[in-house]
């Protein structure tokens, strides 16, 4: 349609109300039909008059409009979901679109809008899939029904919109369906059928698991692999369509993410995307058993057995030896104790039960034989936990140095008590190691805490001192012995901090963190790397006793490596953050630790099932005149049609040609001016009169 198009058309601009015209043109029907009935002389000329007296009040017009055509629009939907990056859906889509967009430019009159959908519209742990009709929504709010010439969507028509959503999406013009992919496709996924929420740390949990084969010839079996976040992996052999249990432990309290893997399809599939799920599973411990051995009593006794009955996840056996054996003062045997010390039962049969054993104020008295405790540092190298809490007894011939626990000990006695008062302040390692760091009152160069008055002399073999008195002399060493951990306390007024001498404190704090340490809880591992994910923000810390920290490689999801650099935080600490795009599994190390974390939903309905379909979107095209097309078979030709017409057909897609058009000027020109109307009236009175007076 040229610009400027000038249109003249008949129409009316009645002087007097409709129903008030028909109400005069009845009356002057039967007047003239009466007149005419009778034979009455001018009847026809007074017919005349009141037809041209009509015809004047209904004002006929001639009206001249300048008019300016507006552009159709047609709507370019682009999908670029993940599903759209496998196989060779980003050739034909990228291929397609460019083509597209070279023909609708050609096109006269048409405006062509492109709009990328279910990408970074919605929230990266929202798992909203592709939903493809609110982008086609917001894309077409501002265009008029009668400018529409049609929309076209790029997608492999694999989307989660809902039935209704689709069924009240018709834009009121064709929608075209250009699917890319191929038709039968072959895909085999991995589906999680059932998985617990939590679990006990260290009893045997299971999941159960499907293998699913989509398209023709589904195999029979499958090797499924389950893997665990510290590198163990366990493979088994499964039945693909049929439910499968694989049992896994937990190892720690808190979140425990696990891998499970299938083998890919025999002579190919569509991705390996889907072969891979991911869970977490969150561990919670049972009660922790202590078993705590105390020595002689002394007022420190106490501050141990309330701090671990204070907590109700422990479960605390305590003994206490009152008398020692050497005593002799004719006291009959059965009244020497309430219940005897069962030294069988719990440094033989049942040492492997406790999580950790504390020794406090203990020295050697013949109760416990050398071949017991032999059991526990046997028991440590398999990853138990001691704590000692050494008294003046240490520093004896009777100290447990002098046992067959000397072996995993970290401090040699040097045979010296020092008995001054000192204030124990955290080392340089001290600040950097989470049993220690921040403890409240250790900042600065004087602590704020109250004075000790006792110090056993003793020489650090091995481990990290994280306490000294004034002199750099070890108040508190930790060391990892085999599998399993061994802290030392060489002083027994902590007690003091308890009863608030000089301000008290924080030996709640202290010890509690230090049993913890002992037992392998995470959050107080010294050498630590992990990741949190919020949003679209991966956040890395790093927690050391060295000086720098390593540049951590992440792997991202679709296996491309990225470095990130840390910046140091103060004490140990290191610190970096990434944006990152897409859901999935993302495993960090850097070269000594490793660590995973699932970012977004971990098994994303994206990838439920990869294969392009036509089902979804075949009854939104039909409905609106348009139609499905393959991109394997080549992009298909377009038309313009005028409305109402089909909009479709053999390899040929049609967008409606709606000739909207804007009014820009409008000129009327009335068809009966006063002075001729006056005019014909006179004339027709008077030939009335004439024929009338003869």
């Amino acid at each position: 349609m040229p610009r400027g198009l000038t249109t003249a058309e008949i129409d009316v601009l009645p002087l007097l109300p409709w129903p008030v015209l028909a109400l005069l043109g009845l009356a002057a029907v039967l007047l003239c039909g009466f007149a005419l009935w009778r034979r009455v002389p001018g009847a026809l000329a007074r017919l005349g008059l009141l037809a041209l007296g009509l015809a004047a009040l209904v004002n006929p017009v001639l009206v001249r409009q300048e008019r300016e055509p507006l552009a159709d629009v047609a709507l370019l939907l682009v999908d670029e979901s993940p599903s759209q990056t496998v196989g060779n859906r980003p050739r034909q889509v990228a291929a397609a679109s460019d083509e597209l967009k070279t023909r609708l430019a050609a096109e006269p009159g048409l405006e062509l809008r492109v709009v990328s959908a279910a990408k970074g519209g919605e929230a990266i742990d929202s798992d909203a899939g592709t939903r493809l009709m609110p982008a086609m929504a917001r894309a077409l709010a501002d265009v008029p029904r009668d400018r529409l010439a049609g929309v076209i969507l790029l997608t492999d028509g694999e989307v989660h919109d809902s039935v209704g959503e689709i069924q009240r999406a018709d834009p009121g013009a064709p929608v075209h369906v250009l699917l890319s992919g191929e038709r039968r496709e072959r895909d085999r996924r991995l589906v999680v059928e059932q998985v617990p929420r939590y679990g006990i740390v260290g009893e045997q949990l299971s999941f159960a698991l499907k293998v699913d084969d989509q398209g023709d010839r589904p195999e029979r079996s499958a090797r499924v692999t389950l893997r665990h976040e510290d590198g163990r992996s366990v493979t088994q052999t499964v039945r693909v369509g049929a439910p499968h249990v694989l049992p896994f432990s937990l190892q720690h309290g808190g979140q425990t993410v696990f891998e499970a893997e299938v083998e890919g399809l025999p002579g190919g599939e569509l991705t390996t995307r889907n072969n891979r799920v991911t869970f977490a599973v969150n561990g919670v411990r049972d009660r922790l058993r202590v078993l705590l051995v105390s020595g002689e009593p002394h007022p420190g006794e106490r501050t141990w057995r309330n701090i671990l009955k204070a907590d109700p996840a422990v479960d605390l056996v305590h003994f206490t030896i009152l008398r020692p054996p050497e005593k002799q003062d004719g006291t009959p045997i059965r009244e020497l104790s309430l219940i005897s010390f069962p030294t069988r039962e719990l440094f033989e049969v049942k040492l492997d039960e406790f999580d950790l054993i504390i020794f406090d104020r203990y020295r050697r008295r013949g109760i416990l034989p050398d071949a017991y405790l032999r059991n526990v540092a046997e028991y440590v190298e398999k990853g138990g936990a001691v704590l000692i809490g050494a008294g003046p007894d240490y520093a004896t011939p009777l100290s447990l140095h002098r046992s067959p626990l000397s072996s995993i000990l970290p401090t040699e006695p040097s045979g010296e008590i020092a008995t001054g008062g000192f204030r124990p302040r955290l080392s340089k390692v001290g600040r950097r190691h989470p049993v220690t760091a921040d403890l409240p009152g250790g900042g600065g160069t004087e602590p704020a805490w109250g004075r000790w008055f006792r110090l056993i002399l003793a020489d650090a073999r091995r481990g990290e001192t994280l306490l000294t008195d004034v002199d750099n002399r070890p108040v508190l060493i930790v060391d990892r012995v085999g599998k399993g951990r061994v802290a030392q306390l060489l002083s027994d007024h902590i007690w003091l901090w308890a009863r608030g001498f000089e301000g008290g404190g924080p030996q709640a704090e202290l010890l509690r963190r230090l049993a913890h340490w002992s037992m392998q809880e995470p959050d107080l591992e010294e050498e630590d790397l992990r990741a949190h994910a919020d949003g679209q923000r991966l956040s890395v810390s790093r927690r050391t006793l060295a000086e720098s920290a390593e540049p951590v490689q992440i792997t991202l999801p679709s296996g491309e490596v990225h470095t990130l650099a840390l910046e140091a935080r103060g004490d140990g600490q290191f610190r970096a953050a990434l944006n990152v795009e897409a859901p999935g599994l993302y495993r960090l190390r850097d070269g000594a630790r490793s660590a995973v974390v699932a970012v977004g939903a971990l098994n994303p309905r994206e990838y439920a099932d990869l294969r392009a379909t036509a089902h979804y979107l075949r009854p939104l095209a039909q409905a609106s005149g348009g139609e499905v097309f393959w991109l394997q078979d080549g992009v298909p030709a377009i038309r313009r049609v005028s409305p109402g017409r089909d909009a479709a057909g053999r390899q040929w897609l049609g967008l409606r040609a709606n000739q909207a058009f804007v009014v820009r000027g409008v000129e009327t020109t009335a068809l009966l001016p006063a002075l001729v109307v006056l005019s014909g009236l006179l004339a027709l009175a008077m030939l009335a009169w004439y024929r009338e007076g003869r």
